[in-house]
């Protein structure tokens, strides 16, 4: 595989090949989604605000006007939505190819979800659990589909207390992110172990954009916003360059199950992708294991694997 300079040029075809991007409508998501559909794919953006949702739409036909694009209501935070979308994909398509979960909040005040979760952890987590689960039949209904989860560099300094899971005890959150974020490389690498033991055709990968100028940090407390809006943007690479690994794992035909992309820089801040180590915490086998059943166990999804 080669490891310089993976760009965009470099997705193959994607025509005939249905895409669902979860937060495709700003940042990340956005740019991913707009690659793979001038690439040829029918892309669904899904996205809690439809409105928003419909801006991106017309904002890549701006640039590919015979883009083939939809709009889904998802709201990652309330497993009812959730449930709700997941159903209404099965009913419009028999099979999905890419499913790239890519929607998320960063740094968030202490709150939680719907459905009583700890935001950030309910919300990156979770939220795409339970929506994997439910659309994976159709995911596996594609040979050489693929499961593509977005993590962060911020997962080094996360972990996972299964007594407090939900940060009821002791909140930060920086440390909550973090663990949103460790949970979303373990929950990759124990669904490409339950699709190897299934004989599945479909791999699941991971990435991360290292340190890329997105509107993430929007919940951050003023003076980090100030900071970053005066000088980080300066150090930050573009979100364009950031969806690259996203669309490294997504599409290049040498990937392989369990694996994770990210910039090539030495800090994984900037560069072009290629593959990466993630943390010790992220491979311990019992820990991944544990938090899939208890991640079952609280979003009420179980999976067909």
């Amino acid at each position: 595989m080669s490891s310089t300079r993976w760009t965009a040029e470099q997705v193959p075809d994607q025509k005939g090949r249905t895409a669902v991007v979860t937060g495709a409508n700003s940042g990340i998501g956005f740019e991913t989604a707009s690659v793979l559909a001038r690439r040829g794919a029918h892309v669904v953006l899904a996205v809690r605000d439809v409105a928003k949702g419909a801006d991106a739409v017309r904002r890549i036909k701006q640039t590919a006007p015979d883009a083939d694009l939809a709009v889904q209501r998802l709201d990652l935070s309330s497993i009812e939505s959730v449930r709700t979308a997941a159903n209404e994909l099965a009913s419009d398509y028999d099979s999905i190819d890419l499913l790239i979960n890519n929607a998320g909040v960063m740094w968030t005040p202490k709150g939680t979800t719907t459905d009583g979760f700890e935001t950030q952890f309910g919300t990156n987590h979770l939220g795409h659990f339970a929506f994997t689960g439910l659309v994976l039949d159709h995911v596996l209904a594609s040979p050489g589909s693929r499961v593509v989860t977005i993590s962060s560099i911020g997962h080094r300094t996360g972990r996972i207390d299964f007594d407090d899971l939900q940060s009821e005890r002791r909140y930060g959150r920086h440390s909550a992110y973090a663990r949103s974020k460790l949970a979303n490389l373990m929950f990759t690498y124990e669904l490409q172990r339950r699709l190897d033991a299934a004989g599945a055709k479909t791999i699941a990968v991971a990435a991360h954009p290292g340190g890329s100028n997105t509107d993430l940090v929007r919940n951050s407390p003023a003076v980090l916003r100030f900071l970053n809006d005066r000088i980080g943007r300066a150090f930050m690479q573009s979100a364009r360059m950031g969806a690259l690994p996203t669309l490294r794992a997504a599409a290049d035909p040498q990937a392989t199950g369990g694996q994770y992309f990210g910039p090539k820089g030495i800090t994984e801040t900037s560069g072009f992708p290629v593959v990466v180590r993630s943390s010790r915490r992220s491979h311990d086998v019992d820990a991944q294991r544990r938090l899939w059943t208890e991640s079952e166990r609280l979003t009420g999804v179980t999976y067909p694997i």
